[in-house]
């Protein structure tokens, strides 16, 4: 055993264990931080597919894929009633200029009302550039949309906004600018009605590679940085312990210096 032997002290039982733990602790975190990284990946390919795949199916009409998932998200649907109220949604960028929604509630027969975005405008919000919304009974078609939520995906969270604008497309936005119940979704049209051109489908929160996905990725690596750190750490210590154990055997260590006087002597 020789220089070894501290291995056996109380001391050194304690940092072994530590290390015996701490590792495959790190290496287990790691993996499941890895794991969810790919998982976003996952979703980010599949919300792509489903995209290519909502383009191509025939639409449907509205309450057969309610409520908004990631599955149903992007999805073409048909909905028919009236529209009634008109607003605008200001600091909208399409194509990398900035502009403003359109957006008509559309009544429905069950007396709610659904949230149409009708195309985008160029420039400031300005409601008397807005085409006016067709009148009478109509049938649309568009793509299902979640309900935004200021402050997430580029959604601006501001309020303060003149009348007939709002900030979020979302029935929580919105119920308290109409007297009646909005649908917690929103669509927007195929293809936008005349002077305007179609808003493009959104995919839905938390479906790919956004921010949360890259700090899966970080946390992956400081785990094993750390994993590594703990092994590093454990042979530094222990080859501290061997040189002086071995200078002990030799008698090089330093003299501690003379022995105190006795009282008295």
């Amino acid at each position: 055993m020789g220089v070894y032997r501290f291995l056996l002290t109380p001391r050194w039982w304690g940092i072994n264990v530590f290390v015996l733990l701490a590792i495959p602790f790190c290496v287990f975190m790691g993996s499941w931080q890895l794991g969810r990284f790919e998982d976003r990946v996952e979703d980010h390919r599949g919300a792509g597919d489903r995209a290519a795949e909502n383009r191509r199916e025939p639409a449907r009409p509205l309450t057969e894929l309610l409520p908004v998932d990631k599955e149903t998200v992007g999805r073409q649907v048909t909905a028919r009633g009236r529209y009634a109220e008109q607003f605008l949604v200001p600091d909208r960028k399409l194509d990398g200029e900035r502009g403003t929604y359109v957006v008509t509630l559309l009544r429905t027969g069950d007396g709610r009302a659904l949230p149409v975005v009708r195309g985008w405008l160029p420039g400031a919000a300005d409601p008397a550039a807005a085409p006016a919304a067709p009148t009478g009974e109509v049938t649309v078609t568009g793509a299902l949309q979640a309900s935004e939520v200021p402050g997430e995906n580029g959604v601006p969270a501001r309020g303060g906004l003149p009348a007939g604008q709002t900030a979020a497309i979302s029935a929580a936005s919105l119920v308290n600018l109409v007297p009646y119940d909005v649908y917690d979704a929103w669509i927007t049209l195929t293809k936008a009605d005349a002077g305007m051109k179609a808003v493009p489908v959104a995919t839905v929160n938390d479906s790919g590679l956004d921010l949360k996905a890259f700090q899966n990725l970080g946390y992956t690596g400081e785990w094993f940085v750390f994993a590594g750190f703990v092994v590093f750490m454990w042979f530094r210590l222990l080859r501290r312990e061997v040189e002086a154990a071995r200078d002990a055997e030799l008698g090089l260590l330093p003299d501690a210096g003379p022995a105190p006087e006795k009282a008295g002597a």
